[in-house]
């Protein structure tokens, strides 16, 4: 499987941080394992879907909980945010991070934070694709169409109000 792209791409970019891409742990768990996808809420679940279909890592968050604006960047190391399982984490240098006027709400190494999780009563929400170099913006985009669609099977009344794919600048 990790010669399979996108897994490629992604298991070269978390080898350089001596982790393994999660999207691939969670696929060989539900192929070989038999393991089924996680019922948490339906939000998450939709998700946790189009990840598996594209291969491609999303961070969902609830956007009612965040302070806009948000700001897609490059960490220094050191920073620190708590992870959804209430572990306070401190980033390395050089992972992809978003945050907003509180402070990280995900980074691609170590997921989403606690404050901004998506929860059953969750209404609004943002969700994040983490690319690195080497994944097609065109990809990412047919990812969240695929993420759009799926939500609109578990709500037909729900709008998008932007569906965009941005680049981190150097």
């Amino acid at each position: 499987l990790k010669n399979m792209e996108p897994l490629k791409t992604y298991h070269n970019y978390y080898k350089r941080f001596k982790k393994t891409y999660c999207i691939l742990l969670q696929l060989e768990s539900i192929v070989f394992k038999n393991k089924s996808i996680p019922r948490v809420a339906s939000l998450v679940e939709v998700m946790f879907m189009a990840e598996l279909k594209n291969l491609l890592l999303t961070a969902g968050h609830d956007l009612d909980a965040i302070d806009l604006p948000i700001k897609l960047e490059v960490s220094i190391g050191g920073e620190k945010y708590t992870l959804i399982n209430g572990q306070e984490k401190e980033l390395i240098p050089n992972d992809m991070m978003v945050s907003d006027l509180q402070g990280i709400t995900s980074s691609i190494i170590y997921g989403p934070d606690k404050s901004t999780q998506i929860k059953p009563n969750t209404r609004n929400v943002l969700f994040v694709v983490y690319a690195p170099p080497g994944i097609e913006k065109s990809k990412v985009f047919q990812h969240l169409q695929d993420i759009q669609n799926y939500v609109h099977i578990i709500s037909p009344e729900s709008e998008v109000e932007l569906l965009k794919v941005y680049e981190c600048k150097d």
